[in-house]
């Protein structure tokens, strides 16, 4: 028995060693690799760049006062259709103190000279009644009597649009403010009681409403420096709006901004183009966008993936699936690329298979 052990533990050892190692050759062979293959097919390649911006109408007007004072009334709301002329707000005059007294003095000044020339005017009729004047001088009377009454008239009615804004001979009334153009109120821009400036040659004013015709919308963006050369006016456009998923909509590019700005260290280019969004669609002015600038493109071409493609000193090939996991090398010709799929233009066929890198 005292035999028997020891023989059984080297046969018990010996078998844990030989396991040992075939494990230990078993995890050392590698498996062999497996190269996936595909097929060339038929596709669109379209190339393309990128522009980010806004839908904004093509004219967009500001109205504004011509006069200054707080605003009493506001007649609109924004999405309320106006047409040109239509009244937008009322605006009570605050006249200040120099000019209104200014005018008050201009209406004093004004009647005293009135009162004069009535005066000589009643003593001239006596006088040529009786045969002391002649009619010429009647008549050099009459018109100083006339002259001075429309100074009166003309003091009293800036006196009025200086208090009030309006001439009740003229019917002018500058505290309403009117829209200029037809189209859709995007905004108003002030409150019941604002006080406002007036537009005039020295200030651009306090803008009372925004105004547009949204009929007429437009994609308004930019574009980056290494892409402005490869496009040009009259190229198509697919358009994605940001509030409206799943929808796009062709435009034609209209301009191309002949000067750079620099924004967040890159140069950037201005470009505008015409949008269509079809009969009953509505887009809201300021809505951000994409489009899509279509640079080239081939349509139903034969093409691959970029990844079947490899290169030698700038020539091209593939590597062909002649029996299973088997490849030769076949130069190609290749064409225009999106990025992603490759136009072929000589060397393959759609019936081979091509070995996929990676």
């Amino acid at each position: 028995m005292r035999r028997i052990l020891p023989i059984l533990a080297g046969i018990g050892a010996l078998i844990t060693f030989m396991m040992t190692l075939g494990f230990l050759f078993w995890k050392s062979q590698e498996p062999p690799e497996v190269f996936e293959t595909e097929q060339p097919f038929t596709s669109d390649i379209i190339l393309k760049t990128v522009a980010t911006g806004a839908i904004v109408p093509r004219n967009e007007v500001a109205i504004k006062s011509r006069v200054s004072g707080v605003v009493q009334t506001i007649d609109v709301d924004p999405g309320d259709l106006a047409e040109a002329g239509d009244l937008i707000t009322r605006i009570q005059i605050i006249p200040d103190m120099l000019s209104l007294n200014n005018a008050q003095s201009s209406v004093q000044s004004a009647k005293i000279e009135l009162d004069d020339a009535t005066q000589k005017l009643e003593r001239g009729r006596d006088l040529h009644g009786r045969g002391a004047i002649s009619q010429a001088e009647l008549d050099r009377i009459v018109l100083d009597h006339n002259l001075n009454n429309q100074q009166h008239r003309t003091a009293v009615d800036n006196l009025q649009l200086v208090k009030e804004g309006f001439s009740r001979r003229t019917g002018n009334v500058s505290t309403q403010v009117r829209s200029t153009v037809s189209g859709m109120i995007l905004s108003v821009e002030v409150k019941t009681g604002q006080s406002i400036v007036e537009s005039n040659t020295f200030n651009e004013g306090t803008t009372i409403a925004l105004v547009a015709d949204m009929s007429d919308m437009i994609f308004e963006g930019n574009i980056d420096e290494s892409e402005v050369g490869k496009i040009k006016e009259g190229m198509d456009l697919d358009i994605t709006v940001g509030a409206m998923e799943g929808q796009r909509f062709p435009g034609v590019l209209e301009y191309i901004s002949p000067k750079g700005v620099v924004a967040d260290g890159a140069v950037q280019f201005e470009i505008r183009a015409r949008i269509e969004p079809g009969e009953g669609v509505f887009i809201r002015a300021g809505s951000s966008a994409n489009a899509d600038i279509v640079l080239d493109r081939r349509d139903q071409v034969l093409s691959v993936r970029e990844a079947v493609l490899q290169f030698d000193d700038g020539d091209a090939y593939v590597e062909i699936e002649t029996r299973e996991q088997v490849f030769e090398r076949r130069d190609v010709e290749v064409g225009l690329s999106d990025g992603i799929n490759i136009e072929i233009l000589e060397g393959v066929d759609d019936t081979v298979r091509l070995k996929v890198q990676g």
